[in-house]
């Protein structure tokens, strides 16, 4: 296999589909001006993503269908290229409504999906459906129940939007379901009680970009981290989108302004080259582990020692 250029865009997006759709047929004709063949745009790059975490601002993004036209319109843009976006999909009006097990409704009338699409030659190839819901976005989209890789033109992928990759087990879940590559989609915004005036030293720069590295290094996996710039509503996006080797290793990523983080990989042999010796994958002992009750909310916390 040739190899295959990554690039991972920070840009802003907002409310303004057709700006949107500009926006992102830019970053694919950039994108493709430098040979990219995976593109991982930011989450909620159709529409834009909710303005506040915190239950005072109700301006939900706008519920598109998975065969509707605005993402039509981003596979048809994306051609030969792999593309991965992100945006709010509309689900049942009454689904998770009364049903054991079913999703749950929104606030805003049946379930809301925060959705991150993988698309090229003018198809869907894969919809991951966020699981972890920070702060109080559950107001506004249902959490997903399903884990997977899909393959594609340019090898297994796997995909993750923003919280999702804080926990480990997700990652895990799509590198023992065979992905190449793992997609993170963020609209991760810097502190909301602390900012720091430089966004590269804010404590969530420093939070993203280490759960961005220690995912890739414990699968020894290749992560391409997108992530929305700007500000939006009461929310200011850290940019910071960043390519990471298999190691850990940064080894391309932009700064908080935007712009395209572009790195090429033989992925099968960089891959065999990362696990060849110690392989957190492959020495992998289930047989030892045990998942403990999550701790509740309001557990108070351990005493001091």
């Amino acid at each position: 296999m040739p190899e295959l250029t990554i690039a991972a865009a920070a840009a802003p997006f907002t409310r303004d589909l057709d700006a949107d759709l500009a926006t992102i047929g830019r970053l694919i004709a950039d994108a493709r001006a430098r040979g990219v063949g995976l593109l991982v745009l930011p989450e909620a790059a159709l529409g834009g993503y909710v303005e506040s975490l915190h239950g005072d601002v109700d301006d939900p993004p706008p519920a598109l269908d998975a065969d509707g036209p605005e993402l039509r319109a981003v596979a048809e843009l994306a051609g030969e290229m792999v593309v991965a976006v992100g945006f709010c999909e509309r689900g049942a009006p009454d689904a998770g409504t009364g049903v054991p097990g079913a999703p749950a409704a929104t606030a805003h009338g049946g379930v809301r999906h925060n959705v991150a699409a993988l698309v090229s030659g003018g198809e869907v190839l894969g919809v991951h459906r966020k699981l972890h819901m920070p702060l109080d976005e559950g107001r506004f989209t249902t959490p997903g129940r399903e884990l997977r890789a899909f393959d594609t033109p340019v090898g297994r992928i796997g995909m993750l939007i923003c919280y999702d990759k804080a926990f480990p087990e997700a990652a895990r879940t799509l590198a023992l379901d065979g992905a190449d590559v793992l997609c993170f989609l963020s609209a991760w915004p810097c502190s909301a009680t602390n900012a720091a005036e430089r966004l590269e030293d804010d404590r969530q720069w420093r939070r993203a970009e280490l759960w961005d590295r220690a995912r890739a290094a414990e699968n020894s996996m290749v992560v391409a981290s997108a992530n929305q710039t700007g500000s939006f509503g009461a929310l200011r996006f850290l940019g910071g989108s960043r390519i990471t080797n298999p190691n850990g290793d940064v080894v391309a990523a932009t700064g908080p302004e935007g712009g395209l983080a572009v790195a090429s990989f033989d992925l099968p042999a960089t891959l065999a080259r990362a696990r060849r010796a110690l392989s957190p994958v492959r020495d992998l002992r289930p047989d030892a582990y045990a998942v403990p009750h999550p701790i509740p909310h309001d557990a108070p916390a351990p005493a001091a020692a």
